[in-house]
């Protein structure tokens, strides 16, 4: 009873969680679509020494929560229809009684079994956000600590976390608590997939290059609206919070800034704390005035970016290369031949600075992370079953799906079928993948390069890869920080007025409906909200970080 308190207890700040710890967290308008120019080999990992054979003989049913689900059941109407998830149960041998929120509502419906204590055997969810953070989930009984589970019962796991430090100490907290069964990059190449995108054709028309740095691109949204009649010429994601589409940087790391937690020089700082966030503002206000920017901008989500960047009613966008590039060119090549796109560069102020941000995710990604409940009564099954995506014959199928159907060996590499890459159907290349594979997003396992080398077929985006790649990122970004769970609760109180005062005042700045002089205001109410502490618990745990 007293766990179901404690759980309880959590329930009212669980949504405030994400905010608090943004730095950590990833945009929800991402996929894992990154470019790619690699064998798989590298990615793979080895077989671990002591064994689990698969399938496993077991008449248990286990429970899966997953708002992984939602998009696929976009294209098939029951779980029973996606082969990748009857045939993650055949190869595992584990039955699985597959759940899933509402779109939109994952943490409202987390919210809700967590307040009934009535959890199923594993929830996949980012547990970095949960309040008081993942050692806080561990003491309330939300979820399990999982270092002697993984030690007996997750030896391809435990192998891999042995031979690769550098992710093994991200996916525990600072106390040494193993947390969940995460997903991970195998390859660095991957970790870029995202940035700004424009018409290449309107650019070569109009005789304009690539823009690079902030006055450029002025001169090419001027352009694309005058001379070619674009109606919102720059459009980006804001949904669930406004200007996410620019978390990672892009239009604001050009003033030396993000709109989050950030490291200068071994300190932390808040973006929207720091001075050079008004002229950040002033910027997107007079875009705004001028049409430049997507009138909705507010509330444009990922549907509305699609629908502008197809239509022609945008030219110019933050988008990914599978998810972005390669869907806009795919949905709009027959109509319009001559419709093109290119990868620009993350914008910055001076001409020939390299960008001080951009995205780029670490090796373990906050997304797709399986935690094993408190509540489950057969953790060791649970265990057996998320470890078969770490050894050799889950890392094929998470990849590249079931050999013969998904794909072949061709030169001793996975090669992706027709059904993927020209599916019959007449699905694009990433619906495929999401019937048939999890490499295109994200899961418990390793991703491999090779799968990026095949999503990723077009000159367009391997190039947009490459530029999105020239950037200092890695010197300022967070890293994967835990605070205590006292520290949690309290950042979480003070994000969470924090950031209710930033998105309310940049949009009311960008919109014109306050002046720009209302900036110095809203700083002085940033410190009576007690932003400098939130910045001294980020500062100490990043110090507890560093020390793993």
């Amino acid at each position: 009873m007293k766990k179901k308190t404690k759980l309880v207890s959590t329930v009212l700040s669980i949504a405030l969680s994400s905010t608090a710890l943004i730095a950590c967290a990833k945009s929800e308008d991402k996929q894992a679509a990154p470019s790619a120019s690699a064998s798989p080999s590298p990615s793979a990992p080895a077989q671990a020494g002591a064994t689990t054979t698969y399938p496993l003989k077991s008449d248990v049913q286990l429970s899966y929560w997953t708002d992984a689900l939602n998009s696929v059941l976009q294209l098939k109407p029951s779980v029973n229809d996606i082969p990748l998830y009857q045939e993650w149960q055949k190869k595992t041998g584990v039955n699985i009684k597959w759940l899933n929120p509402a779109a939109n509502q994952t943490k409202e419906q987390l919210n809700v079994m967590l307040a009934s204590g009535e959890l199923p055997d594993m929830i996949e969810y980012n547990w970095l956000e949960y309040p008081g953070g993942p050692e806080k989930a561990i003491k309330d009984g939300a979820i399990v600590k999982l270092n002697d589970i993984i030690d007996k019962h997750a030896p391809n796991l435990k192998k891999y976390l042995k031979e690769h430090p550098e992710v093994d100490k991200m996916v525990k907290t600072d106390s040494g608590s193993y947390f969940a069964f995460p997903f991970i990059r195998g390859d660095d190449y991957l970790a870029v997939y995202q940035g700004p995108v424009l018409r290449k054709d309107y650019l070569d028309e109009l005789g304009l290059q690539t823009p690079t740095t902030i006055d450029e691109w002025y001169t090419v949204l001027k352009a694309f609206k005058e001379k070619k009649g674009v109606e919102a010429p720059l459009t980006f994601n804001s949904m669930p919070r406004p200007l996410l589409g620019l978390s990672e940087g892009a239009f604001i790391g050009a003033y030396g800034i993000n709109n989050s937690f950030y490291i200068d020089n071994g300190k932390v700082k808040y973006g929207p704390a720091q001075p050079a966030y008004k002229d950040f503002l002033a910027t997107m206000r007079k875009w705004y005035a001028e049409g430049l920017l997507d009138k909705n901008i507010a509330t444009a989500d990922m549907k509305a970016l699609d629908a502008n960047m197809t239509s022609g009613k945008s030219a110019a966008a933050i988008g990914n290369a599978g998810g972005g590039i390669g869907k806009w060119l795919g949905a709009v090549a027959e109509k319009d031949p001559k419709y093109d796109l290119v990868g620009a560069p993350y914008p910055v102020l001076n001409k020939g600075d390299k960008p001080m941000f951009g995205q780029k995710d670490f090796k373990f990604f906050s997304g797709g992370m399986v935690a094993i409940t408190g509540k489950s009564k057969n953790a060791e099954l649970a265990a057996k079953f998320l470890d078969y995506g770490y050894g050799e014959e889950g890392h094929k199928f998470f990849n590249f799906g079931t050999d013969g159907v998904s794909y072949t060996m061709v030169n001793g590499k996975p090669t992706y079928t027709d059904l993927i890459m020209k599916n019959p159907d007449k699905l694009t290349v990433a619906q495929a993948m999401l019937l048939h594979i999890r490499g295109n997003s994200s899961g418990p396992f390793v991703q491999d390069v090779g799968y990026a080398e095949q999503y990723n077929q077009l000159k367009q985006q391997k190039d947009a890869i490459t530029t999105w790649q020239n950037t200092d990122v890695m010197k300022y970004k967070m890293p994967l920080v835990s605070a205590t769970p006292e520290e949690s609760t309290e950042l979480a109180k003070i994000m969470n007025q924090v950031n209710t005062l930033v998105d309310e005042t940049t949009m009311k700045i960008i919109l014109g409906a306050d002046p720009i002089e209302s900036f110095d205001k809203y700083l002085e109410k940033l410190k009576s909200l007690n932003i400098d502490r939130a910045v001294e618990i980020q500062q100490a745990a990043l110090e507890r970080y560093n020390k793993r």
